[in-house]
């Protein structure tokens, strides 16, 4: 049987991954783009995420006492990895990093677990420029907690994200579960063979079928 490592690179890459034109976040034009949160807000795709990140910071010995990241591409990750952790009878606690303190009420940043002195793990879905996950080390250092290690699903390895994430992060690791080049294998090992037809075009668009099942379907549309 596969690994919850194994089966989660698989769900990404059936749910997550997409070919087409993608406008980034971080301002620049990619062909291809993956939405973690179809798999981490899946109920197989949050037990899976939650075993392999937990996984992940007990093989490294980080001996966190809680994890947590920027809202809201950090929020089901952090949810299923403090839940899967809890079943096992070591529970890591959960908190969440907002991208401003709200002006009302405690007017705090970061929501969830916030004792201290702890040990803490900072976890983000995907890392390109690393902004997002860089703000939620800031913060989560400003509140005071030990940084022990930062953890993303994947990383696109571009823009500088890995040198801007390490030197923020340091002297905690920086760690990345998954490339975006090895989702993007995963992908399009999966992927439907090419159809026969010739130039045949997407219904619902002009990029090329890759499908005729049901009707033309480009690589961004096919079901």
């Amino acid at each position: 049987m596969a690994s919850a490592r194994e089966q989660l690179l698989q769900m990404l890459a059936e749910k997550s991954f997409r070919l087409g034109n993608f406008k980034l976040s971080s301002g620049g034009a990619s062909d291809y783009y993956i939405d973690c949160r179809l798999t981490t807000l899946d109920a197989e795709g949050a037990r899976l995420t939650g075993e392999t990140v937990l996984h992940e910071i007990r093989h490294r010995n980080w001996r966190a006492d809680a994890i947590g990241g920027l809202t809201m591409g950090a929020d089901p990750i952090v949810v299923a990895t403090s839940v899967i952790s809890a079943q096992q009878g070591k529970p890591i606690n959960g908190f969440l990093v907002r991208k401003a303190e709200k002006a009302h009420g405690t007017a705090q940043r970061i929501e969830g677990f916030r004792e201290k002195p702890a040990r803490v793990v900072i976890v983000d879905d995907v890392c390109t420029t690393g902004a997002s996950t860089i703000q939620a080390i800031e913060a989560a250092r400003e509140h005071g907690f030990e940084i022990v290690g930062v953890l993303c699903l994947v990383e696109r390895e571009e823009a500088g994200g890995r040198a801007n994430v390490e030197k923020a992060a340091s002297p905690a690791p920086f760690v990345a579960l998954f490339t975006a080049k090895e989702v993007r294998a995963a992908h399009l090992k999966n992927a439907p063979p090419p159809i026969s037809a010739v130039s045949a075009k997407c219904d619902f668009c002009d990029r090329p079928a890759v499908t005729n099942t049901p009707g033309n379907r480009c690589e961004v549309h096919r079901p």
